[in-house]
């Protein structure tokens, strides 16, 4: 009798060339990989100065999206020199070793994590590589997505392969019907929230329940992008119907009597009944409120009707001192209400959050309403195909009414590669994945939060509760 397995355990073992000792170490075959600008410099370097040719070339695709200018009007190379020298160079290198790139000026152009599924490049059951931690993302396929490092990049294009290490496992079990302006997001941020930020270092996550059947996969993205959040270095759900629908149509996907014979072996693609997970979590949707980001760290997170946190009251050492500097920094007090906090800035973008599903959502928050004094808001649609559905939607016109910068498509304020940068003591409502110190601008605070929220705060001036404001 065959031994039960898990989702992850099938896609590892699928892929797996050869065992390389008895601690878990394989050498794990690659499907696809996706490339930009920022990190993968050094490998096509080393590639050339080995005299490497790539493995298969038509398994990368590369996309600009980390240093390139969101301004509203679209131009080839922003005013940041050093950015520009990247992106000459990676256009370079796409030119020579013969991969598929999405320039600055493409219409299929936008942040990766965004543009790869929107393209269908991203099938269920693959295994999937890139130079960006985010590449969780992917999970919501039923694929296996992972960030790796540049000396990685640089052997994975040349062998199409990784030394890889086996991780546990955690089954993350959700169920309840999510309440009203609550969303995948403030699911993913209590999850962190309760498991910590290194809560799942070593696993690899396996999202199911009744909840996230109920999610389209736009919102299982998000789940799945953010869960590295939580230290997981991969995260995936099992492909249902709900999956096979947002493909069938996409570009890339297979067509005809390939689609039919791909569907028959991702319907395989489940964790088997009795399998055996290393570690359950359990969540209630039902008791999730919205999420909100209090410090410097997306497990420093609390519902927006509580108040700052009293590192006093931490027992841990080690969180306690933690705490004690995030408030420092983010110039909180502890017991200062969080739906009283004014804001400098409302973002809505990145690879988390910048999804057409995500922009209606704000629309309908927005939508009347104007920003309030003082308060910069600012959309970075995820890739310009969204942008374009946006405003054949009416949505930017929504945007632009309420008093937002309705920009181009880019990674943009999430990391402040470009000049999409906070000044020292702003504040910003973010719908973004990571609030450390500095990343969105040195001396900047970042709340995290949903789309819906961030629309709430903008046109209040404050952190807020979406469920206080009239929705259309």
């Amino acid at each position: 009798m065959n031994t039960p397995k898990t989702l992850y355990d099938k896609l590892i073992s699928s892929h797996t060339v050869r065992e390389l000792d008895d601690k878990g170490h394989i050498l794990l075959y690659i499907d696809r990989q996706v490339l930009n600008e920022y990190t993968s410099p050094q490998a096509f370097s080393g590639l050339r100065d080995a005299g490497r040719d790539l493995w298969r070339a038509n398994t990368s695709l590369a996309v600009v999206d980390h240093v390139n200018s969101t301004e509203p009007k679209r131009v080839a190379v922003g005013p940041d020199e050093g950015g520009a020298l990247q992106v000459n160079y990676f256009e370079k290198n796409c030119q020579q070793f013969g991969i598929e790139l999405f320039d600055i000026l493409d219409t299929r152009q936008g942040i990766e994590h965004v543009v790869a599924p929107e393209q269908g490049f991203i099938l269920p059951g693959m295994t999937v590589a890139a130079g960006d931690s985010h590449t969780t993302t992917y999970g919501a396929f039923g694929a296996f997505g992972f960030g790796i490092g540049t000396s990685e990049i640089e052997h994975l294009l040349a062998t199409q392969t990784l030394i890889y290490r086996k991780l546990k496992t955690m089954r993350v079990t959700v169920t309840g019907e999510l309440g009203l302006s609550i969303t995948s997001k403030d699911v993913v941020m209590e999850l962190i929230r309760k498991i910590g930020a290194a809560g799942a270092t070593g696993y690899a996550i396996e999202f199911c329940g009744p909840t996230i059947d109920a999610m389209s996969v736009e919102a299982r993205m998000t789940i799945c992008n953010m869960a590295v959040e939580a230290g997981a270095r991969g995260a995936f759900m099992a492909p249902d119907e709900v999956v096979y629908q947002y493909l069938k149509d996409k570009p890339r996907a297979p067509k005809g009597a390939l689609w039919e014979k791909a569907l028959n072996q991702w319907q395989q693609l489940y964790s088997d009944a009795g399998a055996l997970f290393d570690q359950e979590v359990a969540i209630n949707a039902q008791e999730i409120e919205p999420m909100v980001t209090w410090g410097t760290s997306p497990d420093q997170a609390v519902v927006i009707g509580a108040t700052v946190p009293d590192p006093a009251q931490e027992e841990d050492g080690v969180k306690r001192t933690s705490a004690k500097r995030a408030l420092l920094y983010m110039g909180l007090r502890a017991g200062e209400a969080m739906n009283n906090i004014p804001i400098t800035h409302a973002f809505i973008g990145s690879c988390t959050n910048a999804r057409i599903e995500d922009l209606r959502q704000v629309a309908a928050v927005v939508r009347g309403k104007r920003i309030a004094k003082g308060v910069r808001g600012m959309i970075v649609p995820g890739s310009s195909a969204v942008r374009s559905q946006a405003e054949q939607e009416g949505l930017a016109d929504i945007f632009i009414e309420a008093g937002f910068e309705w920009r181009q498509s880019g990674c943009s304020m999430c990391l402040a590669m470009n000049d999409d940068v906070l000044s020292p003591g702003d504040r910003c409502a973010s719908s973004t994945n990571r609030n450390f110190e500095g990343r969105q601008g040195a001396g900047a605070r970042t709340h995290l939060m949903s789309p819906a929220m961030v629309a709430a705060a903008a046109v209040t001036g404050r952190l807020c509760d979406v469920r206080d404001l009239e929705i259309s």
